[in-house]
């Protein structure tokens, strides 16, 4: 289970998914690892963008309702560090960076502004309608990031948690010049070693 934090300047938007994948350890002396794989991504999160409305008699604002759908690819590059606690019961912690590579991310557009407004925003190049914001080129499909977390196992059972931090902008078009998009997401995970 998954949930993203993408930031745009002030604005955050929330989405909620899940991973599915297979990962290898590869075990170091010490009580070291280093763990990689390959995960599957995907993700859900609504957004609604507030505008004022371009009509005089109108002091209301307008709505582009957003429902972003987004799959990647994600592979993990993580030192583990294990402690054992008890017998087969040990808890850990881990480090290290992910690259995540985008696979679609969906914009599934709900306009609810005036004619007015959809103009102008069209003509300001701001999506009305829906669209992969990838093959827009409104952002990169490459994001890398840098985790920390933890968690415990149990013979051949894991369940972990962690936080990744954004480490890159992937906004690639802006409306200003200073926005920007990082992704920052945490997790929590269950496993089972085959």
């Amino acid at each position: 289970v998954q949930w993203d934090e993408r930031t745009l300047d002030t604005t955050t938007v929330y989405q909620h998914g899940m991973r599915l994948g297979a990962t290898v350890d590869l075990n170091l002396p010490h009580n070291f690892s280093v763990q990689t794989g390959a995960l599957a991504t995907l993700t859900y999160g609504v957004d609604d963008q507030h505008w004022h409305s371009m009509t005089a008699e109108s002091m209301q604002k307008e709505v582009l309702n957003h429902h972003i759908v987004q799959l990647q690819l994600t592979i993990p590059a993580r030192v583990y560090y294990k402690v054992t606690l008890w017998k087969e019961l040990r808890m850990f912690f881990f480090a290290g960076p992910q690259l995540q590579l985008g696979l679609t991310n969906y914009d599934m557009i709900d306009n609810q502004t005036s004619a007015e407004l959809t103009t102008w925003l069209e003509e300001n190049n701001i999506p009305t309608t829906s669209h992969d914001r990838y093959v827009a080129k409104e952002i990169y499909r490459t994001n890398i990031q840098f985790g920390l977390g933890g968690g415990v196992e149990w013979q051949r059972y894991r369940i972990q948690g962690g936080y990744d931090f954004g480490l890159n902008n992937i906004l690639r078009t802006s409306a200003l010049a200073a926005q920007k998009i990082n992704e920052w997401s945490w997790y929590v995970a269950f496993s089972y070693q085959l």
